[in-house]
């Protein structure tokens, strides 16, 4: 799907046509411009003027798959009572873009004609009202709509709105049922697909294994290149790594017969198989795909949503787990891993991902499983995990700061990333086991913490920032409102 959004500008036809024009030819101007610079084409559809004009546009957003939400911006005055059938109604993201045509005063030109033209302070206010009357989740973004820090604000917002997009259609594949007993990987599909759009729907292990063996040796030999062009091939157990190039083919072909962007299994149900998929599950989260380990169905299409929010459609984000701290003083610093399944684009991108074999010690692996060994790369990072709190979902984000690696780890044969938690390492920890967390997340170093909070509202869940400020006491007051606030909703 090839997204674009809406710029629906506010008027009212006691200007007169020449100003209307003006302020249409303006608007185009501004969508043109703005795309240059924007990741995805701002497209002007209207200048409203009317009731009619407003329901109908809004109507027009709602039904057109490829319109990903609405930026609307009033340059003249526009009556607010005009644009309340249409918000009420609206189904898409929604940011108000509070700009002026002209980023100066003209002290030679400002007249009572320029005046009535350039009445964005007045428009926006009166339009502004409305939002907040309706209480509508919105983005309001304030700027000159040229300068760079307003677009990239614009950019980011875009990404968000089109995880929203992706959420809607999602659809999850889980490979037999979740980890045995474990509470967080469950939760309830139904609210999930009410509330977010999910399709979360069981295969049989055994349909995986059936289309497994109908890949042929040519399909094989085709993965295997690609492997070789993208990875150092670090064994000499080929047969191994050819198995989880069977893994793959055999999981994209399901994939994209049901449409499905994101998928999991578990250790404990390997029917048929020799091997976890490994290599084969990172590789298909390096083309876009979410994973989620154990079952986690949730933590799965996250991992797509994130991925699809993130630079060029499918950024730098990627399954994780809190796997061991290392608590020396003044040094005290997460590091993060999984078994088998970390997403290559959080690689460090001076040094190839590694293809390695090695034994896996739990789970119900006949052979050796092949995967991907690396360090993940420095820099600004979040880790975002989704939870069911009954009745309600809470989406908890924590700043992190990724770090090189303190020791090389030798015989650690996995992906590894670590990282400085916020505030620091022990009240991190506090603080996300006092807001429920969970040990499954997305690792994301291209989508923010205030993209995740857009989502958020945009999907109407609750939103919990851990940040470099946060105290447990502060968190556990915000919490508490937070749950007397969604149980008033």
């Amino acid at each position: 799907m090839k997204y674009n959004f809406w710029f629906v500008v506010g008027s009212q036809d006691l200007y007169g046509e020449e100003v209307l024009k003006i302020v249409a030819e303006r608007a185009e101007e501004m969508a043109a411009k703005m795309s240059e610079s924007l990741p995805y084409p701002l497209v002007y559809k209207v200048t409203a003027m009317s009731n009619a004009q407003i329901t109908n546009i809004i109507k027009e957003a709602n039904f057109d798959d490829s319109c990903a939400g609405i930026i609307t911006w009033c340059h003249t005055f526009s009556p607010s009572k005009m644009w309340i059938n249409g918000l009420v109604n609206l189904q898409k993201p929604y940011c108000h873009l509070a700009t002026q045509y002209n980023k100066e005063i003209p002290n030679d030109e400002i007249d009572m004609d320029f005046m009535n033209l350039n009445q964005a302070a007045h428009g926006d206010r009166e339009h502004g009202f409305i939002g907040a009357r309706l209480r509508l989740p919105r983005k309001v973004i304030a700027g000159y709509w040229k300068e760079p820090n307003t677009l990239v604000r614009l950019g980011k917002w875009m990404r968000s709105a089109i995880g929203v997009a992706i959420s809607k259609s999602m659809k999850v594949m889980r490979f037999g049922d979740n980890m045995r007993e474990v509470a967080v990987t469950e939760g309830d599909k139904v609210e999930v697909q009410t509330k977010l759009g999910w399709q979360v729907n069981t295969w049989a292990v055994g349909d995986l294994t059936a289309e497994m063996s109908r890949v042929t040796e040519d399909e094989i030999d085709s993965l295997m290149a690609e492997y070789s062009t993208l990875y150092e091939i670090n064994t000499t157990d080929l047969n191994a790594v050819r198995y989880q190039a069977r893994e793959e083919i055999a999981m994209k072909k399901m994939l994209e017969r049901e449409g499905c962007m994101a998928f999991s299994n578990t250790f404990q149900d390997l029917y048929g198989m020799e091997q976890l998929p490994g290599l084969a599950s990172q590789h298909l989260m390096y083309q876009g795909y979410g994973y989620g380990g154990e079952g986690d169905w949730k933590v799965s299409a996250m991992t797509a949503i994130m991925k699809a929010m993130g630079e060029g459609g499918n950024g730098a984000s990627a399954f994780m787990e809190d796997y061991t701290y290392h608590l020396a003083e003044g040094a005290e610093y997460s590091l993060g891993a999984h078994m088998l399944e970390v997403c290559p684009s959080i690689a460090d991108p001076a040094v190839k991902p590694r293809i390695e074999t090695h034994h896996l010690g739990i789970g119900m692996n006949e052979k050796d499983p092949a995967r991907l060994v690396f360090e993940g790369r420095e820099g600004d990072a979040i880790v975002v995990s989704l939870i069911d709190m009954g009745g309600r979902l809470r989406l908890i984000v924590q700043d992190i700061v990724c770090v090189k690696p303190i020791m090389p780890m030798p015989n650690l044969p996995v992906a590894r990333v670590m990282w400085k938690a916020m505030p620091n390492l022990t009240e991190g920890v506090e603080c996300w086991i006092t807001a429920g967390g969970a040990h499954h997340t997305v690792l994301s170093y291209d989508v923010s913490a205030e993209q995740m909070r857009d989502w958020a509202r945009m999907m109407d869940i609750e939103f919990v920032h851990i940040t470099k400020d946060t105290t447990v006491e502060a968190l556990e007051k915000e919490l508490f409102i937070n749950d007397l606030a969604w149980k008033l909703k």
